[in-house]
């Protein structure tokens, strides 16, 4: 097993997303609005649903990056089409960071004001988007908390509206979006206007991430795995480890769940079971939504892959519990390779147990000597090798790690074919 060979190229894909702020009548930033870009150009793609660019923007803000990150722990503003908002994609979301807007498309509204109902009992807040006066917004109105409408000229007409919309609607909060000059902002301040949008204050800005994508056959299995009656999390967690864009994304939806309690990360398995059943299915439709999904599997990623196992059934005979921390720090290793992201940011980023944490940055512990050990075996190192072997667990030959050795080449093989296929 030799990763010298490894490509120098980064096999990364690089995510897009613009933010937009949102301030208040003394022009201080209120909040930021995310969008969804698939490329450098600041605009919404042509030809993109709505289904698609919510789930996409979800995907990638809630379970890579964290939406907090993004907004620089400002509010959110989140745009879900109509499937995604009966589709439960808000559970995801932290109801106390995020403001979810409801598209001026929306279909179905009686179904969808039923939900908003059910979901404001949970603490969750709505927007209407792009508000035309329409009647059939009417159900909705007295359940948002924000309505957007955006400045038209003559600037007067808008100022009407918004002096009617606070007369007929005192629970909401008005904002005006599309303000382009100073004087607009002006005459809505005077008129009661409570947050303002657009080119006057600020255009998108920009942010470009890296990011690893899961495969569409990991994808799949996954799918089919909460399409049962009764989940297996023996079975979700034995998946989710063979890809390293779905584990990352885990562990970041568990952190972003565990809020103020600061879950502390041990193993794959943990992650999953404390999120649950429910959160656990409704992650995997957003997978499926998103149409997520690499062509070929990189060599970093069999690499992790092959380092992971081999971490694991090094440990496995002597402590359980530490193999599947082994199998995690196998993982996490090369994940600053795949994603051009110093380790110390992702061991910070994800809250990982202090052993797991103190492995990857200085190679202590049982751990750390795991990982040395399998370092010392892929630059076949055998002095180095024979020593760590003895550290770790004499008992265990030499002939017995190399049977460990093909078993982790032919499971990161058999992981990697499946993704092919």
């Amino acid at each position: 097993m030799k990763v010298s060979n490894t490509p120098n190229s980064t096999p990364s894909i690089t995510q897009y997303v613009a933010r937009q702020p949102i301030f208040n009548i003394e022009k201080e930033l209120f909040a930021y609005e995310l969008l969804y870009r698939n490329s450098p150009n600041n605009a919404f793609p042509v030809g993109t649903s709505d289904q698609h660019a919510t789930s996409r923007l979800f995907f990638n803000t809630l379970m890579l990056v964290g939406p907090e990150k993004l907004t620089a722990h400002q509010l959110a503003f989140i745009n879900l089409s109509t499937d995604a908002l009966l589709d439960d994609f808000p559970k995801l979301l932290n109801p106390e960071t995020t403001v979810i807007e409801i598209v001026e498309r929306a279909v179905n509204i009686a179904a969808v004001a039923n939900r908003v109902r059910a979901l404001k009992k949970d603490g969750y807040i709505f927007a209407l988007d792009d508000y035309d006066g329409d009647a059939k917004w009417e159900p909705l109105l007295a359940l948002v908390s924000y309505i957007k409408i955006e400045a038209d000229e003559p600037i007067i007409k808008t100022t009407i509206w918004v002096k009617k919309l606070k007369r007929n609607y005192p629970h909401c909060k008005i904002i005006v979006e599309r303000i382009e000059t100073h004087q607009q902002f002006l005459l809505l301040k005077a008129a009661g206007c409570d947050y303002f949008q657009g080119f006057f204050f600020s255009q998108p800005e920009m942010i470009s991430y890296s990011g690893v994508d899961p495969s569409k056959a990991s994808v799949f299995d996954l799918l089919k795995s909460v399409s049962k009656a009764s989940l297996c999390f023996e079975e979700i967690h034995q998946r989710v480890a063979k890809d390293i864009g779905i584990t990352t994304r885990i562990l970041k939806l568990a952190n972003a769940r565990s809020g103020n309690a600061s879950l502390v990360i041990t193993s794959i398995s943990q992650a999953v079971v404390y999120l649950g059943e429910d959160v656990i299915r409704q992650f995997v439709r957003v997978l499926a939504l998103s149409d997520l999904g690499i062509d070929k599997p990189t060599e970093l990623t069999k690499f992790a892959l092959v380092r992971a196992r081999l971490m694991e059934l090094i440990l496995s005979e002597s402590d359980k519990e530490l193999a599947e921390k082994a199998y995690l720090v196998g993982l996490f290793s090369m994940l600053d390779a795949i994603l051009d992201i110093e380790l110390k940011v992702i061991v910070e980023e994800f809250t990982l147990d202090e052993s797991i944490s103190a492995a990857l940055l200085v190679g202590a512990g049982a751990l750390g000597d795991c990982l040395l050990l399998v370092k010392a075996i892929e630059g076949q190192d055998w002095s180095l090798v024979d020593s760590a072997l003895q550290q770790i667990n004499s008992q265990l030959s030499i002939e017995e790690l190399y049977n460990f050795i093909l078993e982790s080449m032919l499971y990161s093989d058999d992981v990697i074919e499946v993704m092919v296929d």
